[in-house]
Order: structure tokens, then C-alpha cells, then sequence
């Protein structure tokens, strides 16, 4: 077991848990972030009465050094097991992401159709930007010895003096395991079930439209709504729009839950 106390985290990268309600909310930090970038939406929903976890993906939060002996599937891995917890606990789950985070929670919706009753996405990272990335794959470990990191770009938020509590490089290692997600998630899009609100900003620096147009193609089994975010770049929940996400993620959980819990007390 990897000691994920051993490192000092960034300041602002705790994990965040509040117990309430019988419906519960699982929010997925993205690639190189933390739980910094999801702590005002985590918090919102906590507020409204829900239950929330929002875990730190292994390797993040920390330092690169540490991202880099870190996968995909140990991203995956920690967010299944949060999911599976919140479905002990909670009658209903909701899951949400930003960016990679994205991959994740729909990677989630697609393995536990029985538990997840709907995703709630921000900016999702779901196919490949970067082609060196499929190159690099195979070898990466050779590449990573080659090019330890590469620069990364942290806090691309349109309101100023904002940061998301991320890096500013991103590990070779670590990246090259991406591709083995978006193949996953892309491969499994025709079993996905779960209705899904999708927020996107035209003016993102980091993820291309391309990830949305993959999910309008292959998502046929279920009921996608896009929101255009004007104002924001990619980390919107820290942007100009996070209110009109933290909104209408929370009537989107109030519309759909069966038990009425998650509706104005």
C-alpha cells in the first residue's frame, strides 16, 4: 500500500466529507488538480443536505515526483471505492467531474448502472489532444527517464487571481496511462444508462471540443444536456460560472432522485 500520508499535501488538497441526506454525491477532481479545484461545489452540495465525498486521487495533491509512480487505474481505483462506500450508506448517487474527473465518473456510470442515478460533467477530458500521448504509452517508462515531465498548464481559470492547487508540471509517467482511460470510456459509452448534464466552456485552453462531440456521438442510450459556460475557462467550478454549476448540478440531483430526499426541506 502506497503511504499517502508521507508527503506534505498542497495547501487546500484534503479530501472533503460531509454525511446528510440519503442521497449522495461523489465529485471527481481532474488530472494534476486536487480537491482544491471541487471544494466550493463539494461544499454548495453539502449545505443543500447531501451527502458528499470528495477523495484526492492518488499521486495528486502532493508533488509530480509522487504523481509519477501513480496510474489511472489507481485514479480509478480510489474513486470506485468511494463510490461503493457512498452506495452503502445512501438509498441514491449521483456522480460529477471535471476534466479527467469526467473520465472517471463515466467510467463509474458505466461499470455501476445499478448505482449511479445520474452524472453531472465539467469540461470532461474523454479523448486524446495530445498524439504524442498513444506514442508514448507503450514505452512509458523509457520515455519517462527520457522526459520526466513536460510543463503543464495549471489553473487556466478566466477569473484573476485564481488558482486550482494543482501542478505546474505534468509527469511523463503519469500521462501516459491516460489514453488506456479514454479508450475504456469511449469503448463503453453504448452501456451508459445514466442521464448526464454536461457544462462546457468554448474557451477552454486545456480540453478541445472533441470530448463532447465523443460523448453526443456514442452516448445514444441515455439523455445528454449541454450547457455552454461563456465566462469561464476550464476550471470553471473556480470561475466566473461555478454558480450556475453548483445550481444546477443540485436541481439536476432533485430531479431525478426517487426517494424525494434530495428536494428543498
Amino acid at each position: 500500500m502506497r503511504p499517502t500520508n508521507a508527503i506534505p499535501l498542497i495547501p487546500g488538497a484534503d479530501p472533503f466529507s460531509h454525511s446528510g441526506s440519503g442521497v449522495g454525491v461523489l465529485l471527481c477532481h481532474g488530472f494534476t488538480g486536487s480537491p482544491y479545484s471541487m471544494r466550493p461545489w463539494a461544499e454548495y452540495l453539502a449545505e443543500a443536505g447531501l451527502t458528499v465525498e470528495l477523495p484526492r486521487l492518488p499521486g495528486h495533491g502532493t508533488t509530480w515526483q509522487d504523481m509519477a509512480t501513480t496510474t489511472t487505474d489507481d485514479w480509478y481505483a480510489e474513486v470506485e471505492r468511494a463510490l461503493l462506500d457512498l452506495a452503502e450508506r445512501c438509498d441514491e448517487v449521483f456522480v460529477m467531474g471535471l476534466s479527467m474527473g469526467g473520465a472517471l465518473t463515466l467510467r463509474l456510470a458505466q461499470e455501476y448502472p445499478g448505482i449511479v442515478q445520474g452524472v453531472v460533467l465539467v469540461n470532461p477530458s474523454l479523448v486524446v489532444e495530445d498524439h504524442r500521448l498513444p506514442v508514448i504509452a507503450p514505452i512509458r517508462r523509457l520515455a519517462a527517464r527520457l522526459l520526466p515531465t513536460t510543463p503543464g498548464l495549471e489553473s487556466d481559470i478566466a477569473l484573476e487571481q485564481a488558482g486550482e492547487g494543482g501542478y505546474d508540471r505534468v509527469p511523463t509517467a503519469a500521462a501516459a496511462t491516460l489514453p488506456k482511460l479514454w479508450r475504456t470510456v469511449q469503448g463503453g459509452m453504448s452501456g451508459l444508462r445514466a442521464p448526464v448534464l454536461a457544462y462546457r466552456s468554448p474557451q477552454d485552453h486545456v480540453v478541445g471540443p472533441g470530448s463532447l462531440r465523443m460523448l453526443a456521438k456514442r452516448a445514444v442510450n441515455t439523455r445528454l444536456t449541454i450547457h455552454l459556460l461563456h465566462d469561464s475557462y476550464h476550471v470553471a467550478t473556480l470561475d466566473h460560472d461555478a454558480a450556475t454549476i453548483f445550481e444546477g448540478s443540485l436541481a439536476f440531483v432533485r430531479e431525478r432522485s426517487r426517494s424525494g430526499e434530495g428536494a428543498d426541506r
